[in-house]
């Protein structure tokens, strides 16, 4: 638990289409340019079993799954059983995430811990909606992709969205210890800290 409130931590995870693409610089740049630092950096290929671990499994965050792509299936009126052989919310909710582990694990992964003051707002303020075509202009996943949820449910796919941010402290604070050893966070101070904050 941080001391201090400019020590809040998050986790940042560049997915591997944001690898794929190039945008490691742009992404942490755009943390960087907030304020915020970067106090651990490192490529890693996830294995299956880590993404597994790293992703909640609990009914309710699956069946949320499912019930989110129930509702893009109604928006654009097509047939849950059709397309997905079922109208389940968890059955489909076991699916999405599956595609989810198959996406990840598809390239390496950069990972990082960002600390800063409301480092987990300010990150999911920087990186926008998770479903890139609902992000606004100006965060990452507004200005670099414009994948949807339907395109994702259609390819029977996950949303290929660049980033994971950790949404809240506690989540961030699982995704430390999973992500990370100790050896591997590092503190210094910025330049620019005793003007800013």
């Amino acid at each position: 638990m941080p001391k201090n409130p400019k020590q809040e931590r998050t986790v940042v995870l560049i997915k591997p289409d944001g690898v794929k693409r190039g945008l490691v610089g742009e992404v942490m740049a755009r943390i960087e340019k907030r304020g915020l630092k970067i106090i651990s950096l490192s490529m890693a290929s996830p294995t299956r079993k880590q993404i597994d671990e790293h992703y909640p499994k609990d009914a309710a965050w699956v069946k949320r799954l499912g019930e989110k792509s129930l509702a893009t299936y109604a928006k654009y009126g097509w047939d849950p059983k059709k397309e997905m052989g079922t109208d389940d919310p968890m059955k489909i909710g076991k699916a999405v995430r599956g595609w989810i582990l198959d996406f990840m694990t598809s390239g390496p992964v950069i990972k990082m811990v960002v600390e800063g003051i409301h480092a987990v707002d300010m990150v999911r303020k920087l990186v926008g909606n998770s479903i890139p075509a609902l992000a606004e202009m100006g965060t990452i996943r507004g200005d670099f992709s414009v994948d949807s949820a339907a395109l994702a449910n259609k390819g029977k796919r996950a949303v290929h969205n660049l980033i994971h941010a950790s949404e809240t402290p506690e989540e961030a604070a699982h995704e430390l210890e999973f992500w990370f050893s100790p050896e591997e966070i590092f503190d210094y101070k910025r330049a620019e800290e005793d003007i800013m904050f």
